[in-house]
């Protein structure tokens, strides 16, 4: 394969633009994804190749073109439904949770939803509680859909083509601070299954959980944690649900220590799941407690110390991977 490096919001966007290209079925709708060429840009250009039927900007009502994406996927379409950011979908989460993921099992297989859901989850820096949220457990949470979270530009556009083409509804989770990030993408066609994460670093005496942006922080405390010598296996999810608990059971039977990164509140949240699931298959393996890192019990808010009070870093990793380790930190 010939390899680039391209943006994470290129990626995104040549993913949409190859399905497009390759089913006329799909298209895309939001907020200013047409006209403005989308609020990040990750939909530069393609009202001009695809046109206005196919690329549609909508007012400024989530629960309204939610409803429509979901109608449209009852019949015949493959809607890509984009959120400015999943903080506003919380008005649409009737739409994604009700109509889309139940409709399959309501019209007793008459109706299909092949639709995405796609924008950024998580905190952007100064923004605030009310923008600041992390949701991929709260959809998690629905039968009937797949939420994916990808890292970085490779997986993202894999994983976005794969979910375009899924016949179930899919939650696609990206990052605002994520956008303007490089990464080395293939100009040839690739498909990456959902459903499988990845090993993005081997080791041996500890394994790190994340997914999308937390990525940043589970290997950047990797690479401090192996100036001290300790080898931290990373692990990253890219599929919320289905999660692939093989791969983080395999790894956990190597290293006998695992410590779950997440953005996200941490009660009834990802690393929750995680950590639940590790006790009940690989109890035996443990040699300390699953810990976990996650953002703080509280809304976020505005003040810089309080951000960084608030999101986990990798210096708040290593402190808590040493003490599984019964190292001092």
């Amino acid at each position: 394969m010939s390899n680039r490096e391209i943006r994470y919001r290129d990626a995104l966007r040549e993913a949409m633009s190859e399905e497009m290209r390759r089913d006329p079925s799909v298209l895309l709708m939001g907020e200013e994804v047409a006209e403005y060429n989308g609020a990040y840009k990750v939909s530069q250009g393609m009202l001009d190749e695809f046109g206005p039927k196919r690329i549609i900007d909508t007012p400024i009502a989530e629960l309204g073109f939610a409803g429509i994406g979901v109608g449209m996927a009852m019949n015949g379409v493959r809607p890509i439904v984009e959120f400015m950011t999943w903080n506003f979908a919380l008005l649409a989460i009737d739409q994604v949770v009700n109509a889309s993921a139940k409709m399959l099992a309501m019209s007793g297989g008459a109706f299909g939803n092949p639709i995405v859901f796609r924008g950024p989850s998580g905190s952007a820096g100064q923004l605030g509680a009310q923008h600041s949220q992390t949701f991929e457990n709260w959809y998690a949470n629905v039968p009937g859909l797949k939420v994916i979270s990808p890292s970085n530009p490779y997986d993202a556009k894999g994983l976005l083509k794969s979910a375009i083409r899924d016949n179930d509804p899919v939650v696609f989770m990206e990052s605002e601070v994520m956008y303007g990030d490089p990464g080395i993408v293939p100009e040839e066609e690739y498909l990456i299954p959902i459903g499988l994460a990845d090993i993005k670093r081997e080791g041996s005496d500890v394994t790190l959980v994340s997914f999308n942006k937390m990525m940043k922080v589970a290997l950047a405390a990797a690479e401090e944690l192996a100036k001290d010598g300790i080898s931290a296996e990373v692990i990253d999810l890219r599929t919320i649900r289905p999660l692939d608990i093989q791969t983080i059971l395999r790894s956990v039977r190597k290293t006998n220590r695992v410590v779950v990164i997440d953005e996200s509140w941490p009660y009834g949240g990802i690393s929750a799941e995680i950590a639940y699931r590790i006790q009940r298959e690989a109890f035996d393996y443990l040699d300390a407690p699953v810990r976990r890192v996650n953002g703080a019990d509280t809304s976020m808010h505005y003040a810089p110390n309080l951000v960084a009070a608030y999101l986990p870093d990798p210096g708040k990793v290593i402190k808590v991977v040493k003490e599984s380790l019964y190292l001092p930190s």
